[in-house]
């Protein structure tokens, strides 16, 4: 057994690995992005966008980190393979997959009873179905040397709060969690599955189905979300759980979901 002590914040470090952030074009993706790059990963940078993505690789690359950008539309399962494909194709392996793409595909909430077939399918197959595909894409390529998977899931997986006008993305991210922990248990031990779970965030998507286009309207909604600890979340904020999770400094970690939600 190998007894030498490293510095609590080596552990923190991804110098050198290989990251995938799909929807990264924007918001919390975006900051995840930015994260892994901080602690030392090239990162490979996917959503519908390339002009989003373009902008961003230009981040990455004034940390020093290399970045390259594939737009791809996650529900596709030919563009999310093309995306491994590329990936290993340009730094010649993946270390790190964040399934981060989701949401609402036509930014309304909905109630369970008032969802049609279609749009309840559109809801599974954006939060849901490409999770499992990008899983599948990612372990295909770490199979021979290992990594760490990263699902993006919501605290809305747990239960709706007082929002109880998003059932259909609720039921999915809970799902997404289910899936987390089983493919914890099928890829162990060369590959460890979380997923982190994010609580109200006001990225662009955030702000245009909740309506929080008026001080008076956010100052409702938080007085109805009554976050414990008096704040939006950020990007970093998730950006930062990420870094945890992908990072050694988690090494014993796997099928877990950690709920970043400001106390929610």
């Amino acid at each position: 057994m190998n007894t030498a002590r490293r510095s609590v914040l080596d552990l923190f470090r991804l110098d050198n690995k290989v990251a995938v952030v799909t929807g990264a074009g924007k918001g919390i993706g975006r900051g995840i992005a930015l994260a892994l790059a901080d602690a030392g990963a090239d990162v490979v940078v996917s959503s519908r966008s390339q002009g989003d993505l373009d902008s961003l690789v230009t981040e990455i690359e004034a940390t020093g980190r290399r970045g390259l950008a594939v737009a791809a539309d996650v529900t596709q399962r030919d563009q999310l393979a093309r995306l491994a494909e590329t990936a290993v194709a340009h730094f010649g392996r993946i270390d790190i997959w964040v399934n981060n793409a989701g949401g609402l595909p036509d930014g309304t909430p909905r109630y369970l009873t008032r969802t049609s077939d279609d749009e309840f399918e559109a809801q599974i197959t954006l939060n849901l179905t490409a999770v499992w595909a990008g899983c599948v894409e990612a372990a295909n390529c770490m199979q021979n040397d290992g990594g760490v998977i990263v699902n993006i899931s919501s605290r809305a997986a747990k239960d709706m709060g007082p929002n109880v006008k998003n059932g259909p993305y609720g039921a999915a991210k809970a799902a997404v969690n289910s899936l987390t922990a089983t493919l914890s248990r099928e890829l162990a031990p060369k590959i460890r599955v979380n997923a982190i779970a994010p609580g109200p965030i006001p990225t662009e998507n955030f702000i245009d189905s909740m309506k929080m286009h008026t001080p008076e309207r956010e100052e409702e909604l938080r007085r109805v979300m009554a976050l414990p600890l008096q704040r939006w979340g950020t990007a970093e904020d998730i950006g930062a759980a990420v870094v945890y999770l992908a990072a050694p400094a988690s090494s014993w970690i796997t099928g877990q979901v950690l709920y970043v939600t400001g106390g929610a």
